[in-house]
């Protein structure tokens, strides 16, 4: 059974949008911390099936650039990642989960 978290990320990739981590905390009745504690999880489910990052889909309130936390581009690089281009790295994470019919959700 999924998780209402990977419902709403698979809405998201489906649709081609991204959300705040603070919109979606507020929208799914979570902490920030448990939030950030299940996107990590994700990530690291994400990176043992070879599937682009759900947690991409998110973006910090006030970025300019639409990125994710830092603390993505960390867990991302714990995992294997090169993520030396942010910016790079966050478009094919999303541009993969956008494009794909087989987002888990």
């Amino acid at each position: 059974m999924k998780s209402a978290l990977e419902t709403r990320l698979a809405a998201l990739a489906a649709a081609g949008e991204t959300i705040a981590y603070g919109q979606l905390a507020k929208e799914l009745g979570l902490r920030m911390a448990h939030l950030t504690a299940q996107l990590e999880a994700l990530m690291e489910e994400d990176a043992a099936q070879n599937r682009p990052f759900r947690a991409a889909l998110l973006h910090q309130r006030l970025s300019p650039d639409n990125l994710p936390a830092p603390g993505f581009f960390l867990k991302a690089a714990e995992l294997g990642h090169p993520t030396t281009d942010p910016a790079a790295f966050t478009h094919s994470h999303r541009q993969a989960l956008h494009l794909s019919p087989n987002i888990p959700g």
